[in-house]
């Protein structure tokens, strides 16, 4: 039976992160998943992600995302290929809305580039966009787009040159706490190791549902709209985008390849009962309201849908990540509930994570995201 340092359930884009940094220091790492990574069955794909460090969520995630920053750009220079790509973030809202306030909030509070404008400086400057006059926009000039399969492609990759193994299409059946660590058994044979890391997305509403925190997984469609408006090209200088509507937050991207720009809602969604489950068709209401979204909005723009697929959020009660040492074993470790705005933060919480697993702490401040917080708890 092969006995590893440590074993990472889950090879998405925390996992891979986690098997990369724990390779790095020189651990025997073992990670594994049900399916082969990359792949469009959880939460790691798409395409694209916005990376973004004026956190309007909370300001507390400030400090993280700068240490995201400079592991992404070591990370594609370690690979030798750019992943993340800075062309800028405009976010429209009303005045006394959560998104503009709040990032104004975080970027003075960490002295962060951000530009306030009004909704008719916004218009003139991005002509693509329509924004209702009484609305409020902020620029953050240095956010940008990651290209999330190419990351993981590249956290597993880089992982092996350091050593790490990964077993994919293979199915963990059963877990255990052993005298002197864990046993892990799959679909096809079983391991041991001193410490686990538990990074399985959408798969992960058992192990927490076991510690009192209840996981919610949500159905999330993405759509590309074709366009052959120059303006709408990213190097035709539009930024990636945000609205806070009395409706729903919607975001996107420029045409960054031939299927054009990207558009998704982050609020709302489907109730997943089971991951494996999930009705990945496209549905009517679901087209209707980005077609609504972009009517409104960004007029100009092309009403041909050139693709469509779904992605999964996993949300903890109070829409904040999990990410701390399990409370009766020191040794399991676990990131969970990132509520559809974590993967920015993939490369820190994977560090965070083989820190905790290895020396049983981590100098990253994570501690709001600790499983004892007041709001995770106030939020049930």
């Amino acid at each position: 039976m092969a006995h590893y340092d440590a074993i990472v359930i889950g090879s998405g884009g925390v996992g891979s992160a986690a098997a990369y940094h724990l390779a790095g220091r020189g651990a025997r790492v073992l990670g594994l998943d049900r399916f082969r990574v990359p792949h469009d069955r959880g939460s790691s794909h798409g395409h694209t992600r916005i990376f973004r460090q004026a956190y309007f969520e909370h300001a507390d995630y400030v400090p993280l995302a700068r240490h995201s920053l400079q592991l992404w750009n070591a990370l594609s220079e370690e690979a030798g290929q750019p992943l993340l790509r800075q062309i800028g973030l405009v976010e429209f809202g009303p005045p006394d809305g959560q998104v503009v306030p709040g990032v104004l909030s975080a970027a003075r509070q960490h002295s962060l580039r951000v530009e306030s404008l009004t909704a008719n400086q916004a218009r003139e400057q991005w002509t693509m966009f329509d924004v209702p006059d009484d609305w409020d926009a902020v620029h953050e000039p240095d956010a940008g787009y990651l290209l999330v399969e190419d990351c993981l492609t590249a956290h597993v990759q880089l992982a092996q040159e350091r050593g790490a193994e990964f077993r994919f299409d293979e199915t963990v059946t059963n877990w255990s706490v052993e005298t002197n660590g864990f046993r892990v058994a799959t679909d096809r044979d079983t391991y041991t190791s001193d410490a686990l890391v538990v990074t399985t997305g959408a798969w992960a509403g058992p192990l927490l549902g076991r510690l009192g925190v209840p996981l919610r997984v949500l159905r999330k469609p993405l759509f590309w709209l074709g366009s052959d408006d120059p303006r709408y090209q990213v190097n035709g200088g539009m930024p990636l985008f945000l609205f806070e509507l009395p409706e729903g937050v919607f975001y996107g991207f420029p045409q960054v390849d031939d299927r054009g720009v990207k558009i998704a809602e982050h609020s709302g969604g489907s109730t997943v009962d089971d991951p494996l489950l999930v009705d990945r068709e496209m549905w009517p209401e679901d087209r209707r309201r980005i077609e609504s979204f972009a009517a409104r909005h960004l007029p100009a723009l092309a009403r041909k849908i050139a693709d469509h697929a779904v992605c999964l959020y996993t949300m903890s009660p109070d829409e904040h990540f999990l990410v701390d040492r399990h409370p009766q074993h020191e040794r399991l470790v676990l990131a969970a509930g990132l509520s559809g705005h974590g993967f920015k933060f993939t490369p820190a919480l994977g560090q965070a994570l083989a820190d905790l697993a290895l020396d049983g702490r981590t100098d990253l401040p994570i501690g709001f995201l600790s499983l004892n917080r007041q709001s995770l708890r106030s939020a049930e």
